[in-house]
C-alpha cells in the first residue's frame, strides 16, 4: 500500500507525466487532489499495471478526486522548448486547470519549476511511493495511450496502437521507410546510428 500523502495538507496535489521518452505524440501530464482518507490497494506506478487495470483505476481515481486535470503538449511545442520544459509546461497547465487551488504539490522526478506561490517537493520514483502521484501517473498514461490509439488509425504503419510512440525497433524502421509525420518530435534522435567501420 502506497503512502496517502507527503504532507498533512488536505489539498495536497500529486503530479506526474507520461510519454516523455517517446519519438512521437504529446507529453501528457496529470494533477490529482484525492479525497481525504481515500485508499486503494491496487493503485501503483502506472507502468506496473495492465491497460485494462489502468482504465478501471482511472474511473475510480476521477470519482474519488476533489479535483483532477489532464493536459497535453504537442510535438511541435516539444521541439520548440525541449522535452524537459514541455513536461514542466504540461504540469503547470494541469495545476492551473484544477478547479481547486492546491495547498502543496508533490511531483514525480527531480526537476520542476515553482508554480506561482504553491510550495512543492519533487520525489524520485514518487509514483511508486505516494497514492496521489501514482494516481496522476495512471491518469496521464491512460489518457496518452488513448490519444495514441486514436491517431494510430490515420498512421497505422508506425504501430502506435502497440508502441504508443515509444522508440521500438519497428517504430524506427517505419520512420526510415515512411518518413516523419506531424506527430513526430523532430528534435529527437529518431534513427538508430548504424555501425560503420573505416578501413
Amino acid at each position: 500500500m502506497l503512502k496517502p500523502k507527503y504532507t498533512d495538507y488536505d489539498l495536497e496535489c500529486g503530479v506526474d507525466e507520461a510519454g516523455r521518452g517517446c519519438l512521437a505524440g504529446p507529453v501528457t501530464a496529470a494533477a490529482v487532489i484525492l479525497r481525504p482518507n481515500f485508499k486503494h490497494h491496487l493503485i501503483d506506478d502506472s507502468k506496473k499495471l495492465s491497460k485494462i487495470k489502468r482504465e478501471e483505476l482511472s474511473k475510480t481515481i476521477k470519482e474519488n478526486s476533489i479535483a483532477y486535470s489532464i493536459q497535453f503538449i504537442d510535438s511541435r511545442k516539444i521541439d520548440e522548448v525541449n522535452i524537459l520544459n514541455a513536461t514542466i509546461l504540461a504540469m503547470h497547465k494541469c495545476i492551473k486547470n484544477l478547479s481547486v487551488k492546491p495547498e502543496f504539490l508533490i511531483i514525480d522526478g527531480n526537476r520542476f519549476k515553482k508554480y506561482k506561490d504553491i510550495p512543492h517537493e519533487t520525489v524520485i520514483k514518487g509514483d511508486g511511493k505516494y497514492l496521489n502521484i501514482a494516481s496522476a501517473s495512471i491518469l496521464a498514461k491512460h489518457a496518452r495511450d488513448n490519444y495514441m490509439q486514436n491517431i494510430s488509425k490515420k498512421f497505422p504503419n508506425y504501430h502506435w496502437f502497440k508502441n504508443n510512440g515509444y522508440p521500438t525497433k519497428h517504430h524506427r524502421e517505419a520512420i526510415k521507410k515512411y518518413g516523419l509525420t506531424k506527430y513526430h518530435r523532430k528534435s529527437f534522435k529518431l534513427f538508430d546510428e548504424q555501425l560503420t567501420i573505416d578501413f
